[in-house]
């Protein structure tokens, strides 16, 4: 009531000179951003248009007739594009905890607060599946089969079950879909350490959400057959969660004996880490290596520089050409010293006469280099 009052008065108090007096500790802050950013990668409704895990229910609910795979993956970089945007000045903008526990094992992250951007990260996907759950509770209850929703301990598919968290397509084995996150994850943590590191790629800042996003959505494409790509362990836990609280319980965990829900916790941290140590190893530029990258560079640089004095040369011999055959005297010198441009640097240099010389009748004297 008291910011209230002070916004209203007479005089009103912006809300840039009222914000020193809150104090709110940056960690708390930031824990708040991922917190935001996380939901805003889940779930965001922009201009009527659904993305994250709302582009799975309409494809899902609608079967396909206003969604479809494309849809989804668009979805899904879109959100991770305004998710970091939301958060990346305030946190970093990880929205993932594989993301997080990789930058802390490389010491670019501190542990200690590690479990505050997980807490924030897994309870932003929480709270954004269960919107979802409310803006889609119609279309999902008519999901249902004889009053119950279509997921059985036994069944290949999961039905309604997938709007929210990811499950091994029926032709996939367990073993598969594991190797696809790791794999998938691991080139999306590459992307992520080469878009970041000013040292390697010198994207500027405002436009790495987007390189991230479109790696998100090349992923997407590339490996979300098999098991759906979920590359976070939060899109698919906080999700699932809501899920088994929402109506269609157990299953969620039991799919395929226990023997599947596990795939999308583990396999995005071990991609994660395997992405960062390969960058952290292999791909980073070291001091050595930044020495050597400007000897190149000064050797490519001294290569233009004698490159550009051969054409001033050769546009001089042109010149001296073109006098030879734009005056009579000159022409007869042309002919006795005939000039060919691959011998140029040979050539003896020409004294230009001027028009006054020419004139006159003096000869053009010949000059040696």
């Amino acid at each position: 009531m008291l910011l209230i009052a002070r916004l209203t008065a007479a005089n009103p108090v912006s809300l840039i000179e009222m914000r020193p007096r809150f104090c709110i500790p940056l960690m708390v802050r930031a824990a708040f951003a991922e917190f935001v950013g996380t939901y805003v990668l889940v779930v965001k409704i922009i201009q009527m248009k659904v993305i994250g895990n709302g582009s799975v229910a309409q494809a899902q609910l609608t079967h396909g007739q206003k969604g479809d795979y494309f849809a989804v993956n668009w979805g899904w970089a879109l959100g991770c594009m305004l998710g970091i945007l939301v958060s990346a000045n305030v946190s970093g903008g990880h929205l993932n905890p594989a993301v997080t526990l990789a930058l802390a094992i490389t010491r670019k992250f501190q542990w200690k607060k590690l479990p505050i951007y997980w807490l924030a990260q897994y309870l932003g996907a929480l709270a954004a599946s269960g919107t979802v759950l409310g803006v889609y509770y119609e279309a999902i209850m008519e999901g249902r089969v004889n009053g119950e929703f279509r997921i059985q301990k036994n069944a290949a598919d999961p039905g309604t079950a997938a709007i929210f968290a990811n499950y091994p397509a029926p032709y996939s084995s367990s073993g598969l879909c594991l190797v696809e996150e790791i794999l998938a994850t691991m080139i999306f943590m590459l992307v992520i350490c080469a878009t970041t590191d000013k040292r390697y790629s010198k994207v500027p800042t405002f436009l790495q959400p987007f390189y991230i996003g479109f790696a998100l959505l090349s992923m997407g494409l590339s490996y979300g057959a098999n098991s759906g790509y979920a590359l976070n362990p939060a899109r698919d836990l906080g999700p699932r969660i809501t899920s088994y609280f929402g109506g269609w319980g157990s299953g969620v965990f039991s799919f395929r004996d226990y023997n599947g829900f596990w795939i999308f916790i583990a396999g995005p941290h071990i991609g994660a880490i395997l992405g960062v140590c390969i960058f952290e190893l292999l791909l980073k530029l070291r001091p050595s290596d930044k020495a050597d990258l400007m000897k190149v560079e000064h050797e490519q640089q001294m290569q233009r520089k004698e490159q550009e004095q051969l054409e001033i040369e050769l546009s001089n011999v042109k010149a001296i050409r073109e006098e030879y055959h734009a005056s009579p005297m000159l022409a007869i010198l042309w002919y006795q010293h005939p000039i060919d441009d691959s011998q140029s640097s040979d050539l003896p240099l020409i004294s230009i006469p001027s028009q006054a010389g020419l004139k006159s009748g003096k000869n053009p004297t010949l000059m040696s280099r």
